[in-house]
């Protein structure tokens, strides 16, 4: 963690994040490595669902929450309390970004509606993750991640041809609902400085589900045809797909006809290319199945290391499948600053997932560490002109 970092790219954007579990919390985490004041709101004495989502904990912290939670400041505020939604005002008010991550309209029944913001917070974007949207027959129900993926189709084209669908390893749709909902919150901020005013903003799990389709969907608008499962091949790419070797697997991808002419050469089969089930894409695809057959025939007959150095050497697209621990232990990764530390109020030294993008001018940083649940109450209470015997006299009431 630096000790004295930069300005980041949005240093002065301040966010109030009402989220909790994983979409909203993701995308308030990247708005702070990218500079923001996050100010991370919690139930009192519950906090964020992930909280208590383990194990594995690092002490009393679970570690689903440590790898979504940096650089925030956190505070306990009891929204259903009078009080609390007038703390909660007080912010709204002099804030940029507003994320939340309730049912619909429960911001309104709070008393924030659009009337409320008009009158006194025009300035800020509000972006509202929720799991169906604001419209449509299933508007307003809650949205699991699992559930998404399942009804989105993207299970359906998960797994082996002849097996049972299967979700992704982590939860897609939540992070990508996270990606969106930061697109579209910086895409308003940028439209703030031409109008002056602030907007609201919608992403929710089921648009970025169906979204996520993204080139089957437009196979299936072009074609009518119904999507399959190819475990761990492409519907329009051939050879692409993970092959077994004799010692493993290897993940090869073959982008073009030139490609598998070189790829050919490089395993001593210069005769597949002149082959008319495989000279080119269309042909391999219409005979996949020959075509990945005689290449994992021929990956069985050495090991992984063999043919990995023999394609790497030839320029092949190729990879090793990495356990988790070989990923996060990589070279590389080590050497892109992918695994980090950071300084725990209560834990200490932790280890945390680093920064995945890069800014030349305004670098991200990691400033904080996920905060113990209302580890900076009285700071932003201070902040908004409470004395401590306000901020005494909040808690005692529960608003806090």
């Amino acid at each position: 963690m630096t000790d004295q970092p930069k300005p980041g790219a949005l240093d002065g954007l301040r966010v109030v994040d009402l989220t909790r579990v994983l979409a909203g919390p993701f995308c308030a985490m990247l708005l702070g490595d990218m500079g923001a004041d996050i100010i991370k709101v919690e139930q009192p004495g519950r906090g964020d669902d992930t909280r208590a989502w383990g194990p594995p904990f690092v002490g009393e912290e679970s570690a689903y929450f440590l790898g979504a939670n940096r650089n925030k400041r956190g505070m306990t505020l009891n929204l259903k309390h009078e009080a609390g939604q007038e703390i909660l005002g007080e912010m709204l008010r002099t804030a940029d970004v507003v994320i939340d991550n309730f049912k619909l309209g429960t911001m309104a029944k709070f008393g924030f509606d659009d009337a409320w913001y008009d009158a006194n917070a025009p300035q800020i974007v509000r972006c509202s993750i929720l799991g169906y949207g604001s419209t449509g027959p299933r508007a307003g129900l809650p949205g699991y991640d699992f559930l998404l993926q399942a009804e989105s189709g993207l299970m359906n084209i998960t797994g082996e041809a002849d097996g049972d669908p299967m979700k992704l390893g982590v939860a897609i749709v939540d992070l990508c609902t996270g990606l969106y909902a930061l697109s579209t919150i910086m895409a308003a901020v940028n439209a703030r400085h031409r109008t002056g005013l602030g907007q609201a903003v919608e992403v929710s799990l089921y648009d970025t589900g169906v979204s996520l389709l993204a080139n089957v969907a437009a196979n299936f608008l072009a074609s009518g045809q119904a999507a399959g499962r190819y475990g761990n091949g492409h519907p329009n790419i051939v050879p692409y797909n993970a092959y077994p070797t004799g010692d493993g697997m290897i993940a090869l991808s073959v982008g073009n006809d030139m490609q598998f002419a070189n790829f050919s050469q490089a395993v001593d089969h210069g005769e597949w290319a002149d082959d008319a089930r495989f000279a080119r894409n269309r042909d391999r695809v219409e005979n996949r199945g020959a075509c990945d057959g005689m290449i994992a025939d021929l990956f069985r007959t050495n090991t992984t290391a063999f043919w990995l150095d023999k394609l790497l050497a030839a320029k092949v697209s190729c990879a090793p499948i990495n356990t988790v621990e070989q990923a996060l232990t990589a070279a590389h990764t080590v050497a892109r600053g992918l695994v980090t530390t950071a300084d725990h109020t209560t834990e200490g030294e932790i280890k945390i997932p680093g920064i995945p993008f890069r800014f030349s001018r305004d670098p991200a940083t990691i400033r904080r560490a996920p905060p113990v649940l209302g580890e900076h109450t009285d700071a932003v209470l201070s902040e908004l002109g409470k004395t401590a015997e306000d901020i005494a006299a909040l808690r005692e009431a529960g608003a806090i």
